[in-house]
């Protein structure tokens, strides 16, 4: 048990203000496999009948995506596939890459799942306000009386903790456990339990992000019950 990282946060190097640890390290390396896995499946994108098996993939996942988005929010999906797909893919990159040896996926960290959460928080009004106006945005916090702004604020800050809580804790128990049994156990345990771990993470990759969509949705349809129509 000697080999577990119990606090990927701990700086591994120092230079002044600049700390780097695990957890900072293997962002970069989820975000540089999106950004080379981006790159090799769009560079040759074709409009024919005659398509590769990656921009199939690739066309499945970004309607999929689409479709969860239209379903939740009742609108049209254009200006919220960024960044409910970016959040998406993100957190089952993480989680995927979590199969390889040595890979501390970073959403066992607190701090990266408190910054998607934060994320999220700064988002919903963002998404609110450009939606129905700062005004409109400001009186559902006045709802359904003036009394209410106290408690609808701790519901805002609450919903973020709890964002950032229920990833981390379901990440970070399955690391463990995982790191754990490889150490008491047989070999193909621990590989049961990775592939269990695998579908945790896609479980909650898809979880955070229908919850982040269920946020901005009731946002950006809190005066407004007709859906919004937009180009896709």
């Amino acid at each position: 048990m000697s080999g577990i990282q119990i606090n990927p946060d701990e700086p591994i190097w120092s230079w002044g203000f600049i700390n780097i640890n695990l957890t900072l390290i293997f962002t970069w390396v989820t975000m540089a496999v999106l950004t080379l896995g981006a790159w090799l499946v769009t560079r040759r994108l074709s409009r024919g009948m005659q398509i590769s098996r990656s921009q199939n993939l690739l066309e499945v996942l970004v309607t999929g995506i689409r479709n969860q988005i239209r379903e939740v929010s009742q609108q049209e999906p254009g200006s919220y596939l960024p960044f409910v797909g970016t959040l998406f893919l993100f957190i089952a990159m993480s989680n995927l890459l979590a199969l390889i040896p040595g890979f501390c996926p970073p959403t066992s960290s607190i701090s990266t799942t408190a910054a998607l959460a934060t994320c999220v928080f700064i988002a919903v009004p963002l998404y609110g306000i450009g939606q129905n106006g700062i005004r409109e945005y400001l009186k559902q916090y006045l709802q359904p009386s003036v009394f209410m702004l106290p408690f609808n604020i701790i519901g805002e800050l609450s919903r973020t903790l709890a964002l950032a809580v229920r990833l981390y804790g379901n990440m970070m128990s399955g690391s463990v456990i995982g790191a754990i049994l490889l150490g008491f156990v047989p070999l193909f345990v621990p590989v049961i339990m990775q592939l269990f771990g695998l579908l945790t993470g896609m479980i909650q990759a898809y979880i955070f992000a229908i919850l982040a969509m269920v946020y901005i949705a009731s946002a950006t349809r809190s005066h407004s019950t007709q859906p919004h129509s937009e180009g896709e």
